[in-house]
Parts: structure tokens; C-alpha cells; sequence
């Protein structure tokens, strides 16, 4: 079917793999420069990077080579090196990519080949692209046809008349390559890539930056369509990848960053973030909807959050941002001036909050938006980053929900993230200190903190009018952490673990589970628990949606129960649904979070302050489903509601200000289809979202990001 000058077969696919003197993450690539080019790149490599002539003779011709140091939340955690060969009429390279991401290691194979015309003729990838996600696909390119496989499924589609091989945002060599090719054939609108999508590359400028004691220009360019959202990419005067600033397959901040420029990445991750912003306020420029200086919203169904009735017949009255007037509409006065919008058969509700989000990409407050999320706590983000896109919300120059900020930090450990270690009272105080300073409102403890760094943390955070939330740490309990001050629980499973007798020294993960799912809600442990959280007021986010769809499978499709995942971008989907057989201990997970529902109703029921978050989850739907789950719990659907408005409002400090829809509140609040009191369902049918006072179409936001509405 395929002529043989233009396919690489299974079999010679298979010699190639034998040999290689190791198993290493190895692959032919296309080279995308042109010959001049290449040579050019190559004069400027040290003698000992050139391969001696004699050496030329006897093996294929190294026309380049480099090193990556791969950052996650800016933490060095691996390295990718690479080096390209001439070989006949083809083009050669090897790369060995491998990184360990808190504990698990993460290795990825990729193999490709190309002809000397930059035309890709093979291509596979296998391995992993996260600790959580697998990925195994080939491409294998014919006169006519391409041949495409995912894991076993092997299908056909005609050969593109441009394209690129390459599947996500590993290796970062790939991503070079692909956008070295995109220069060399006439920088296409849209490149096809396949085994699947299509990239949208863009210039984005220059920028300076002082390397080695001299200043360098670097290119700016982004990169649309490989993952979800906008990657940025900077190139030196070579067309050499200096740095690439993305995120992996669990949506968390992942770099790429060649030898000599190491020392710029909290630099380039702020650029980053900001032109990025700056990308989606020119967006919303064309997104539809109201941005008068006053504007009354009349006739819908108004649900305040403060828990009074429903009022029917409803208005609203918009002033510069505020609240100006709310009531029902026979008693409201409308400002002649004012910009009237009809909403009968509709109902109003506060702005949504997600209080445990990962604003990882900018594509995340579109989104928020979209799903009438205007507040979201941020559990934990890289420094520079979450600040620049903070302000630039803030500022009115990108779009998005109102971020609160919780800076993280962890202890020294082969499990730890991040940059931000605290391994002695005098750092826990210096990194309190510099998130205080920044703006933020809480500190995050992560996994790897000691007790007595956590004691140190809460006391300056309070001492400096700051709250402490986060995990519990390996080795410690709720009881402890909350005895040395933390205010506030990420996570359900750590109050599952106090709420059952403790465990011998030495239990696994599996005993783990198996005492969470037999907790006896009247035992002497579980009663313990919940008068301590009560008594102590510990505010507890649980993340039920992350805990539901964690265990989904084939035999529990993520679409059974969260049906926001029929609406992802494909590139997202190809993440989220491609779930794997049921596990041999699939029943015990079942039972175990229903345990975990049955824990958030138990600690309602008993007053313990419970918010709405998600930890990312499925972007935009989860804290729906969030919320949907609270019910199942024991929640009404106003109690529910309220977990996700003003009860974070009251948490954070800020209920005089948002929260409900009061007189002289700040004016975020979403416009939906159907009555959430009688089905708290009805919260995911969001027509409009207002944000300090400017109106959005939902619909519009969502497509925007690559969503469906």
C-alpha cells in the first residue's frame, strides 16, 4: 500500500529499536532548518560538541546537540538532552527525556523519522506524559495515506499537504523541531499535527534578557492546539528552543530550559504569563455583552445566597460596579440612563467561588467565567506567575475571575513541590513574609512540611493577619497540624484518617483505603473528629469531584456522572476521558468515596464550615458537580448554593463585600436557565456571568477557550 521510500515499516521500526545500546527514550527527527542554517548553528559549537571528520566517515554527521534542565513549578525535577545526525537523505536525532515528579518517575519514548524534503514519514510515543496519564501512538506516512494508531486502534486518513508530527508538550526538542518547520514552510495559520489536532503558532515579539553578562534578544512565540491552552516559546537568533513555559498532562506548570539561561526562568515564566493575559483581553474585546456604567437586570427569579425566599419578579440595579438597588421590581426604581436587560423566566444567583483552584494557564479564567465562577482561592501556583496574571486581572488587562492568593511551600523530600522549602523556623518566616508582601492571603502547606515548620508558618501568617490552609503532611494527622495552628483542611481523605482508629506503622495505601470505606460515622474516633474540627472551626475544602473521578474507568465512564466532559477541547478530552479498565480493587474505591460523601454531610450537619472547590478537575464543570455532591450529602440546595458564595465570602474576610446579592456588594452574580432550589442541577445552565460589574456572554466564553456551550 505505502512506496518504501517514503515509509519507515513496523519491522524496520522494530530493527532500529534493537539497536540502541539502551532502552533510553530515543527517536529520529525531521530537522527544520535549511542546510545553511544548520551550518551556521553548527560553527558556533566548541570543537569538542563538532564530531571529528575521521568519526564523519564511520557514522552519521551530528549537525547539532543541547540540554534541557525540565522544571515543574519552576523545581528542577529532570533533563532532556538531544542530538540531531545527518543520515543518507534523512535526518537523525536522539533524545533521552525523563523527569521524577514527587516521588514517581515519568519516562516518555519517542521515535521519528523524516525525509530530507521536512516531510514527516514516521512517527511514535509511547510512555508516560504525567504520573497520572498514559500515551501510546504511531503515525506512519505513505504516498497516499497516513496510518494512525491509538494503543491497538490503528486507522487511515489522507496525507496533508502540511504537517507536523507530534503529540503534547513532551519533548521539548519536538516542539522546536515543529515550529522550526513552521518557519521553513511558510508559517501556515494552522499546521495539521498529527497522529491528531491542529497548532496555531504565533510571533509574539522580542524580549531582552542578560545572559553571560550581555544582553540577548530572544523570539517570542506561542503555541495553540498541542495542550489545552497557550504555550510559550522563546527561540535565539539560531532557531534553537531556548525556553519553553507549559504545562503537563495534569494541567500543572511544567518548563524547558536550555543550558546558560537557567538563571532567567522566574523572569520568562512572568513574561509568560502576562503577554498571555494581555492575548485574552484582546479576546474579550469581541465577546459580547454589557459594559454600562449602570445596568438593571429586571425580571428574573432572584436567589440572594443570605438564605432568605426566593424573590420572584425580581430587578437589579448596577451602578459603576456595585450594587446600586436589588428588590422586587415594583419597588426598585430604574435609572432612566440605565442599560435595561430583560431577564424574565430567569434566575439570579451570587457569583460562584472555587476555593481550591490551580490557576496553572490563563485559559482558566475564560472558563471560570464561563461556568459563573468570579471568585477563585488559588491552592498554590509559581510565584511570578500567579502574581502577573493576578494583577493583570485586577488591573482590567486579561480576563478572568478575582484571584485570592495562597502561597505554597513544602519541606525537603523526594515527594516535595515547588521552590518555596521551609525546612527551618527562619525560612517558614521568610517565605510568610515575602507571600505577605505580595498580596497574599493565606499560606498552603504541602506534603513534605514538619510540625514544627507548620507551627512556624501559622504563627507568623497570623501574627501578619494571614491564614494557613493546605494539606496534611506525610507523618502528622489533623489534630496535630491543627493544634499548631492550621486553619483550614485541602481534602477529604485527611479528615477520613482521624476518623477511624489509627493504623500500624508500615500501612499501605490499600489499608488506607480500606479503613476509610469502614468508617463507622457513631464510632468513638468519628465523634473525636468532628467535635474537634467543630470546636475548632477548621474549615474544610473536601474536593469531592476530584475524589468522584478518581474513580471512573470504562465501567464508569467520566461522562456517567460529569457530563461537562462531552464539552472539552479535544486536546483536553484526549486527557480526561481515556480512562482505563476497572482496577481489582475498583469496589473498594466505590465504597471508600461514598464514605467520603457520607464525611462532608457528617461534618455540615455538625456546623464545620464547608467551601466549594475543585482542584482543577474538569475545567469549568467540576465545582458544579461539586456542588451536586454536597446534596447527595445532606445538603438543601440553598445550603449547597451557599457553600459555593457566602460561606468562602465569610472564610476569606470579605462577606460585606460579595457573596450575596445585597445593596452596595460588588457586582458579581450569573443569570441561568431553570431553578436550582428545585434542581440543584440548574446551576450548570449559566447564560451570563457579571463580573465587578461588566456582563459576559457564557456561551461566548466557552468558545473562546475551545469549549463547547
Amino acid at each position: 500500500m505505502f512506496g518504501e521510500s517514503r515509509i519507515l515499516t513496523e519491522s524496520r521500526i522494530r530493527d532500529l529499536r534493537i539497536s540502541k545500546s539502551r532502552r533510553a527514550i530515543s527517536f529520529a527527527l525531521l530537522l527544520c532548518l535549511p542546510t545553511v542554517a544548520w551550518e551556521a548553528a553548527r560553527s558556533q559549537q566548541t570543537p569538542a560538541q563538532q564530531t571529528p571528520p575521521q568519526a564523519e566517515a564511520a557514522k552519521p554527521e551530528v549537525v547539532e546537540h543541547g540540554h534541557f534542565q525540565l522544571h515543574k513549578f519552576e523545581q528542577p525535577i529532570g533533563e532532556e538532552t538531544y542530538e540531531i545526525t545527518r543520515d543518507g537523505d534523512s535526518l537523525a536525532a536522539k533524545t533521552d527525556f525523563k523527569f521524577t515528579d514527587r516521588g514517581s518517575e515519568v519516562p516518555l519514548t519517542v521515535m521519528f523519522r523524516g525525509s530530507a524534503d521536512l516531510t514527516p514519514e514516521a512517527f511514535e510515543i509511547t510512555g508516560k506524559s504525567s504520573r497520572l496519564t498514559t500515551i501510546d501512538q504511531a503515525v506512519e506516512v505513505g504516498k497516499e495515506k497516513v496510518r494512525l494508531r491509538d494503543r491497538e486502534q490503528w486507522t487511515e486518513v489522507a496525507v496533508p499537504e502540511k504537517f507536523f508530527t507530534v503529540a503534547g508538550y513532551a519533548p521539548a526538542t519536538m516542539q522546536m523541531l515543529m515550529v522550526r518547520y513552521w518557519m521553513t514552510h511558510g508559517s501556515p495559520a494552522e499546521l495539521t499535527t498529527l497522529p491528531s489536532g491542529t497548532v496555531k503558532i504565533e510571533p509574539r515579539g522580542e524580549d531582552s534578557l542578560a545572559v553571560g553578562g550581555k544582553t540577548e534578544k530572544l523570539s517570542r512565540y506561542t503555541v495553540e492546539g498541542l495542550i489545552w491552552g497557550r504555550e510559550t516559546l522563546w527561540f535565539d537568533g539560531n532557531r534553537n528552543l531556548v525556553a519553553a513555559i507549559t504545562t503537563d498532562a495534569e494541567f500543572d506548570h511544567f518548563e524547558a530550559i536550555r543550558d546558560g539561561y537557567e538563571n532567567a526562568l522566574g523572569d520568562l515564566v512572568a513574561r509568560a504569563g502576562a503577554d498571555n493575559m494581555a492575548a485574552l483581553a484582546d479576546l474579550s474585546k469581541g465577546i459580547s455583552g454589557s459594559r454600562a456604567e449602570t445596568l438593571a437586570l429586571v425580571g428574573a427569579t432572584l436567589i440572594d445566597g443570605t438564605g432568605k425566599p426566593e424573590v420572584p419578579d425580581a430587578a437589579v440595579v448596577i451602578k459603576k460596579g456595585r450594587i446600586a438597588a436589588v428588590g422586587p421590581k415594583s419597588k426598585v426604581k430604574i435609572p432612566k440612563h440605565a442599560t435595561v436587560i430583560d431577564e424574565t423566566g430567569k434566575t439570579i444567583l451570587p457569583g460562584l467561588w472555587d476555593m481550591h483552584a490551580h490557576f496553572e494557564q490563563v485559559e482558566w479564567g475564560p472558563i471560570y467565567l464561563a461556568a459563573g465562577v468570579t471568585t477563585v482561592r488559588d491552592c498554590g501556583n509559581e510565584f511570578e506567575f500567579i502574581k502577573a496574571v493576578r494583577d493583570a486581572i485586577a488591573e482590567g488587562g486579561g480576563l478572568g475571575p478575582r484571584l485570592l492568593l495562597a502561597g505554597i511551600v513544602d519541606g525537603s523530600s523526594k515527594r516535595a513541590l515547588g521552590v518555596a522549602r521551609v525546612d527551618t523556623p527562619e525560612q517558614a518566616k521568610m517565605w510568610t513574609d515575602r507571600y505577605h508582601d505580595a498580596g497574599f492571603q493565606q499560606m498552603k502547606i504541602y506534603s513534605s512540611v514538619k510540625l514544627e515548620e507548620v507551627k512556624a508558618v501559622a504563627d507568623e501568617a497570623h501574627r501578619l493577619g494571614m491564614t494557613v490552609t493546605g494539606h496534611v503532611p506525610d507523618g502528622l494527622n489533623a489534630y496535630q497540624v491543627i493544634d499548631a495552628g492550621q486553619d483550614q483542611i485541602n481534602h477529604v481523605q485527611y479528615i477520613a484518617d482521624v476518623m477511624h482508629a489509627p493504623l500500624p506503622a508500615g500501612a499501605n495505601r490499600t489499608d488506607r483505603a480500606k479503613a476509610a470505606a469502614d468508617i463507622d460515622f457513631n464510632s468513638a474516633e468519628s465523634q473525636k473528629a468532628i467535635a474537634f474540627l467543630q470546636a475548632h472551626r477548621t474549615v474544610v475544602d473536601p474536593t469531592l469531584a476530584l475524589m468522584e473521578f478518581l474513580t471512573a474507568s470504562t465501567a464508569k465512564p467520566p461522562a456517567s456522572f460529569e457530563p461537562g466532559v462531552n464539552k472539552l477541547p479535544v486536546e483536553l478530552a484526549a486527557q480526561l476521558v481515556d480512562v482505563g479498565p476497572p482496577s481489582p480493587d475498583a469496589a473498594l474505591g466505590e465504597k471508600r468515596f461514598e464514605k467520603y460523601v457520607g464525611i462532608v454531610g457528617a461534618l455540615h450537619k455538625a456546623g464545620v464550615p464547608i467551601v466549594a472547590g475543585t482542584d482543577q478537575t474538569v475545567p469549568g464543570h467540576s465545582l458544579h458537580r461539586e456542588i451536586e455532591l454536597y446534596v447527595q450529602a445532606g445538603f438543601t440546595p440553598m445550603e449547597a448554593i451557599q457553600a459555593a458564595t457566602i460561606v468562602p465570602a465569610r472564610v476569606m474576610g470579605l462577606e460585606k463585600q460579595v457573596g450575596t446579592v445585597e445593596k452596595g456588594k460588588r457586582a458579581d452574580l450569573i443569570v441561568i436557565h431553570g431553578d436550582p432550589l428545585a434542581d440543584i442541577h440548574n446551576t450548570r445552565n449559566v447564560e451570563s456571568v457579571i463580573t465587578n460589574g461588566t456582563m459576559y456572554d457564557s456561551g461566548e466564553l466557552w468558545k473562546s477557550v475551545g469549549f463547547k456551550p
